[in-house]
Order: C-alpha cells, then structure tokens, then sequence
C-alpha cells in the first residue's frame, strides 16, 4: 500500500480473483471510494496483464443493485432488511429446525464457484458440513471439473494433485475441450495465456486444438480439429493404439512410474481405430498423425478440460488425456505435464484430514457417488421432491445459483420453491436466492483480504501472494468467512470442526482466523520457514512485504514426490476406470438423435458463469446468449442469421436467435450457459435488459456421466426449429414458446 499525500490518495496492490489467474491489479483509493483499476505491471506472474473482467471488477463492488443488509422474506412474499443478529438467529433457528424434524441429511448445501476465492470459506467448509450434520453436500464442481478431481484421485492417490501442461517450455500442445484465451485456462491457470500460446509457436512448437467449435484458441492455432461432441475418450484412445501398434513405447520407463499398464495395454487391443475415428468424426488418418507427431515431439504435453470433463466420458476421456501424457514420458517432465510446488499444499491437507476420496457416501434416490465430497449436483432436484428418510428440505445456497447452472433449471426451481427452509450468502439477488427465507450479504472481494490456499496446485509457475483489502468494509458488513462462522457457532459447531480442539480454543480465548490459518499452512509449506527464525523461507509476514507477489520458480521435474499411493506408483488400472472403460469398449452409441443436433456450451472473455451480467461495460456489444449453427444446419432448418428459433429437447423448449457462422462443425450447435436472468430483472437491471435464456433448461438432470455422475452439458441431443409465428411479447429469457414452429431438415 503506497500513500500520496499530495492527492489524498492511497494505491493499493491485489490480486483479481475473478478466475484462476490472478492477474495482479492495481487501485487508486480515495477515502472509501475506488478511484481507478489499472493492471499491475510489476506482479511477477501476470506482468501487466488483465482481461476486461478485471478492469470492471470495481464496478462490482460500487454496483447499486448489490444486495448491503441481510434480508428475510415476510409472509406476503417480499424482503425486509434486518438487523445481522436477527438475520443470523432466524437462519440458524430455520435450518436447526429442520434438522430436529427430519435428520441432519434433511438439509442440503450448495458451494458456488466463487469460493474457492475466499480462502475463509474454503478453509471453514468442513467444520460447516459438520456443523449442519449433512453428507448432502454440492457444488458447481460437478458441472466442470469432478472428472478431473476423480482421474487425480484414482491415478495419483489424491483429488488435488493435478498434473499441469509446462506451457512456458512445451513445443506441442494438444488442447482438447479448452478455450484458454477466453477462461485464462482452467487447472492450467497462467495470465496472458494468448501470448504464450503464441509463444509455442514463435519458439518452433505447434499448437493442436480438438474442439467442435473453431474457439479462439483454436483461431490461432496451428491446427484446428473438429470432433463429435463426447467422443473426445475414443479418440483419445484411438491416439495410443497408434502408439502401441507402432511398437515405439518404453515399458520400461511407463513401469518405472506406473502400475497397470499391462492391463490397459490389453484393453486397447480390443479398440478399432477406424471404428473410433468414425464415432469421432475425425479421420483415421489424422488420428495416426496426431498420434506420431505427438510421440516424436520433444516436449509434448496433452491438455483437457471443461468441455471433456462435462461430456459423456469426462472421466475417462481425463484420464485418457493423462495416459498419453505417461505412456510418452511426459509425465513430471519439462514441457510435459507437470506438477507443481504450491505454496499452500492444499493436498497434503485434505489427505490428512481425510477429505479426499471416492464413493464414500451415495445419493440417496439414485445412488450415485460423492467425488472428492461433493454428490452430483444433478441429484439435487429429485432429492427435494422424493419422500422418504433423509429427503432434502431445506438448503443453504453459498455464492452459487444451480438454477441456471444445473442441469433441468425449471425443475430444480420448482423444488427449491417448495423447500421448508432456505438460506443464502450471497452480494447479488439471483434465480435461486430469490426463494430464500434468509439472505445473508457478504463485504466481498476488494472489502476483504484475500490468500490463494488452492489455485497455486495448479499454476503455471509456483507464486505466493497476500492481497490486501483495497477498501474498509462499510460499518456493520461482515465478511464471507465471518458469516459462515456465526452461523457454525449457532448451529453449535465450531472452525475447526474437531469439538475438541474447538473447545480448547475457546478456553484459552484464542479467535479464530482464516489468514492466521493459511499462515500456518504456508510456513509449514514447501516454501515456507517452519517458524525458524533464521529460515529464509516464507510467512504472511514476507508476504505483506512484496506487495506484487513473488515468483516461486517454474515448476521442476518428478512424479513420486506427488504420488500419494503407498508404493509411490501411478496406478493405471483403477477398477473403477476398468469398468467404465470396458462398458466404452463394449456398448458404444452416439449420443445424437435421429436427424438431429449436438448441443455444447460456450464462454465469453467478458463474462463470468452466470454472476457478472449486471456489469454495464461488460454487457455492451451484439447480444451473445445466441445460438451458434454451421450454415449447413441453418440451411436445413430454414434459418438466417439472426432469425428466431426453437432450441428443443426432450426435457424443455427454448427461444434463441441463431448466429449462422463457419466456426461450428456441422451437425453441433452451440448455446453460452449462465443465463436466463429475466425473473431476477427487477432486482438486476443490467442483466434484466438482456436476460438470454438458460441453457440448462433443455438438458437432462436424468443423464450423467457413468463415473462421477457430472452433468452431461455438452453433446446433448436437441432440435432446432424455425419459429414461423411471432412470439408473445412477454416471452423471454427461459420462456417455452407458444408459436408452432416449423419442421425443417435436420430439424
């Protein structure tokens, strides 16, 4: 923090933790108001880079339609501000209730993506499930990344041990599902990464990006391949057959590393290539070449990411991904797929504590599995509506909104409206918290200080940062973690969720506090100083000291060290991944209809899942809640570009306006998630003007992946059909539309 006298004025240094990035940014404060948001050009890692979503994260935290004082709804419907002691006893007291009625799994919790920037609320989720006496626990995890969390678990022992591409020194990216210049990747997490994309070629290497999108990453590429949505595992799989067949794999080296290889080996005999690059819509031709071109590259790295961990395979397809790497020696090698040093070993603590695992515990309707100690959030709507022992009714909602990112959004809106009880902490109205009894406001970001305790496991290059507070919290706002906390402590939990450590704290006075925990976890870190004082080693106090981070180094080489299996050992041949992988083999369908479309989704670089859409400069431009078609697929159905359609599955019907473009392979359609903000518009004006519709609400919360039950959000079946008649008027975003619409060619 640097003070100028001169102007009054106070500059601030903090990381945006609008995403993994964590590009480093810099605020001119005057008093208790945000002056202006620049990029940090001295933070080591970002180095002066930002996207648009930093820029406006001010506008954010100054947005009048912020939600400042806790709220509870009267009988007639409408909220009321409270007081935060009346706020708090009345959602302890309603969620207490039900628990005494019906059983501790009676209540449900929803952990939103935003969490796992507030390093308070990451650290207090244990002591919080335990405090609400519930397994019934969800989170945006399962719509993007349980895949990967499980392939981790079942390859290297533990869920957050994530191997990361070297992107810095690789030279052959195969970039599968991932659109890195728009999401400033995704457990790949680097700044800029359009410039070290770029980069891979500027030093000799190539760029191979398999999406049935031709995204922006794959604008720049060297190489863009089209492929049927959810076939990404086979072709995959079709890549080491190759690679087998051509007899030029060190076994020795795989067994050096790995167990289990003979076995996989043998499944993949049972693999026809030619039949696989069919299913996939990708040439057998080019599948052997990817496939030898990546094997005789020098430093080749495999990368897969959100569209292939929410497909039908997404594990299986993460774990192929992770087999390349391995059986062509990149694992924990330079340019390869590495693991990296966090400042913060987030894993090691979880494998303590015993919060890491698989199956432990099993969604009570269809018995699916919890991964890494989140059940499916697609079981969320069918738990509140079947009776029985251990039905949810009551649920607190935590920085998320699964009605628009959940699968089947109608019904799960339905069922969230009929709860006993709901409970919400959160800055902004949305289509969930508008059904809660209690909502609880929290300081936000730029109000409260912030330590990265998770991204750091999967970064680019090993860092440690302390952001400070850019403002003073206004008087009587509680930051995230301090509501979480008054509400454990109520419900008669404590922080830690050990009773007797809690109460050892309690008798000596000591308070609890999520930066003195995360200083604790980082001295005693691979970076840190173990408390000697004569340690160069790292601590909060170092820390506050280097107001721009500090780089802690690229990631270095090894794979046991990472390895939690007790023999050190990569293990190939999970049962688990065998019977899935077996179930591929021998029952492969299409997961296309009959003269029918794929449906996947889409980000953009100016928004943010489904929370950002009330930020005026992030909202300006040509309307993107619109469904992308190849112009094959228009044609066939009658369309022109920007004509209105009919999106329809067998679960809902959408009103879209079509964008007709080149950049979609025919056959697949293409539809952003997040919105559909047109109940919540009264309290979202920004969004309200532009509310779009919810995707979710044509997919199937009855189909999910076989492993990990994640939803299946791309490559679903639907129709699109041109709307002959004018809508209604007050039809919008979500909205089934009461025109016939006409049948047209692959409609």
């Amino acid at each position: 923090m640097e003070e100028h006298p001169s102007n009054g004025r106070t500059t601030v240094h903090r990381a945006c933790t609008l995403c993994e990035a964590l590009c480093g940014l810099t605020f001119e404060v005057e008093g208790d108001r945000i002056v202006s948001v620049g990029p940090d050009h001295d933070d080591p890692i970002s180095k002066g880079y930002v996207c648009p979503k930093g820029m406006a994260i001010a506008e954010v935290h100054d947005d009048p339609d912020r939600i400042r004082e806790p709220l509870i709804r009267r009988e007639d419907g409408t909220f009321a501000p409270v007081g935060w002691d009346e706020a708090l006893d009345r959602a302890a007291d309603g969620l207490r209730r039900v628990r005494e009625r019906h059983g501790g799994d009676a209540i449900a919790a929803y952990i939103g993506n935003p969490s796992i920037h507030i390093h308070g609320a990451l650290l207090l989720r244990g002591a919080l499930m335990k405090a609400l006496g519930t397994n019934n626990c969800f989170s945006a995890s399962t719509q993007d990344t349980a895949p990967r969390f499980a392939t981790s678990y079942f390859l290297y022992g533990n869920s957050l041990v994530l191997p990361v591409p070297d992107i810095d020194r690789t030279d052959y990216l195969l970039c599968l599902g991932a659109n890195p210049v728009v999401s400033n990747g995704s457990v790949m997490s680097a700044p800029n990464l359009k410039s070290r994309l770029r980069e891979i070629r500027a030093r000799g290497g190539k760029l191979v990006v398999v999406d049935p999108r031709r995204t922006e990453t794959a604008r720049i590429a060297d190489e863009h391949v089209p492929i049927v949505p959810g076939e990404d595992a086979l072709f995959l799989f079709a890549m080491i057959r190759v690679l087998i067949d051509r007899g030029a794999l060190d076994t020795a080296e795989i067994a050096a590393v790995a167990s289990g290889w003979s076995d996989v080996a043998g499944r993949l005999a049972r693999l026809d290539v030619a039949a696989a690059a069919q299913c996939c819509g990708v040439p057998s031709a080019t599948i052997e070449r990817l496939a030898i071109e990546f094997a005789d590259a020098s430093a080749p790295t495999a990368y897969s990411r959100v569209g292939v961990c929410n497909s039908r395979h997404g594990t299986l397809a993460t774990y192929a991904t992770d087999l390349l790497n391995i059986i062509c020696g990149r694992l924990g090698k330079v340019g390869g797929a590495m693991f990296p040093t966090p400042a913060v070993d987030l894993a090691t603590a979880a494998q303590q504590l015993g919060a890491n695992g698989y199956a432990g515990w099993r969604s009570r309707v269809r018995g699916l599995p919890e991964s890494f100690g989140d059940l499916p959030a697609a079981v969320m709507a069918e738990e509140m509506e079947t009776e029985g022992a251990g039905q949810i009714r009551a649920l607190l909602n935590f920085a998320g909104n699964p009605v628009l990112t959940v699968p089947n959004g109608r019904r799960l809106d339905r069922a969230v409206a009929n709860l006993e009880f709901t409970v919400a902490i959160d800055v902004y109205m949305n289509e969930t918290n508008r059904h809660a009894d209690v909502i609880l406001p929290a300081a936000w970001a730029l109000a409260e200080e912030y330590v990265d305790v998770f991204f750091g496991a999967m970064a680019v290059r090993n860092f440690a940062r302390f952001s400070p507070a850019v403002v003073d919290a206004a008087p009587g706002v509680r930051a995230d973690w301090e509501i979480l906390l008054a509400l454990i402590e109520r419900l008669g939990g404590g922080p830690t969720g050990e009773v007797w450590l809690d109460r050892a704290m309690k008798l000596f006075g000591i308070r609890w506090n999520p930066t003195a925990m995360a200083d604790l976890m980082l001295r005693f870190g691979a970076h840190g100083d173990r408390m000697l004082p004569w340690s160069k080693g790292l601590s909060m106090k170092k820390l506050r000291a280097a107001p721009h981070g500090l780089d802690l180094g690229p990631m270095q080489p090894g794979v046991a060290g990472r390895v939690f299996h007790k023999d050190r050992k990569v293990h190939l041949d999970s049962p688990v991944l065998m019977e899935a992988f077996d179930d591929l083999l021998a029952a492969h369908r299409s997961g296309r209809d009959e003269g029918g479309l794929l449906l996947i989704g889409r980000r953009h670089l100016r928004s943010n899942n489904s929370w950002m859409h009330n930020v005026p400069s992030l909202m300006t431009g040509r309307d993107r809640c619109q469904l992308e078609i190849h112009p094959d697929d228009a044609s066939a159905a009658g369309l022109e570009d920007g004509a209105r359609a009919t999106l329809e599955s067998h679960v809902g019907k959408l009103d879209v306006t079509v964008s007709v473009t080149e950049d979609m392979m025919p056959g697949v359609v293409c539809l952003p998630h997040g919105y559909g903000h047109e109940a919540v518009a009264d309290w979202l004006r920004v969004a309200g003007e532009r509310p779009g519709v919810s995707v979710n609400d044509v997919v199937d919360d009855g189909e999910v992946e076989a492993v990990v039950g994640q939803s299946i959000l791309n490559g679903v079946a639907v129709r699109v059909q041109r709307v002959t008649a004018r809508l209604p008027a007050d039809l919008g975003g979500g909205a089934v539309a009461d025109a016939e619409p006409e049948r047209a060619g692959a409609a």
